[in-house]
């Protein structure tokens, strides 16, 4: 038996357990989770009544609001059942639930985002695969720059060039690179 035999085993071990025992402990942050959840079916149902309010049980919103109303009375029992069990021991929510290396990926994938239209896909993307790679790998400069450089290629060659998929130029000329590599294989004609 492999050790990933083993790992798989003990995980349907786990899921076994969860279906058929109810845990009596929480886990960090799960309370505050429920509660997020309840106030976010709370706005979904606000938000469905305003479609068409109590008007008729035909009415465009009435679907929505007995789906959102469910979602809210469901979301109220599982935050008090949640809430009434006792915190797990030995686990905290920065270590188990939401660790340093996950908050630094949320932040470099939203700054990827905000960077994406006006600096362009190939120095955005350069970019965060350099820090992204750099911080989970952990390699010397010379590795990280040259898997982040050829990884790019490859998404550029098969995004862009294969599949011809819009992508934003921004600061970088890439209209004139293209059009250099054409004029390369072409032989300029």
């Amino acid at each position: 038996m492999s050790p990933t035999d083993h790992d798989t085993e003990a995980l349907q071990d786990e899921v076994t357990d969860l279906h058929e025992h109810a845990r009596d402990t929480r886990r960090p942050g799960e309370a505050g989770f429920t509660i997020l959840l309840l106030l976010a079916s709370l706005f979904l149902l606000w938000s469905a009544y305003d479609i068409s309010g109590f008007e008729a049980l035909s009415a465009p919103g009435t679907l929505p609001m007995v789906t959102t109303l469910i979602m809210v009375i469901t979301g109220g029992l599982i935050m008090l059942r949640t809430i009434k069990l006792p915190p797990v021991s030995g686990e905290t929510f920065g270590q188990n639930i939401l660790p340093m290396a996950l908050v630094i990926m949320a932040v470099l994938l939203v700054c990827y985002g905000l960077l994406l239209k006006p600096l362009g896909f190939l120095p955005t993307s350069m970019l965060f695969l350099t820090i992204s790679i750099k911080l989970l790998w952990r390699q010397g400069w010379v590795k990280t720059l040259g898997v982040s450089f050829l990884v790019l290629v490859i998404i550029y060659v098969v995004f862009r060039i294969i599949f011809t998929v819009l992508m934003p130029s921004g600061i970088f000329p890439e209209a004139e690179m293209l059009q250099f590599f054409r004029n390369l294989i072409g032989g300029g004609a």
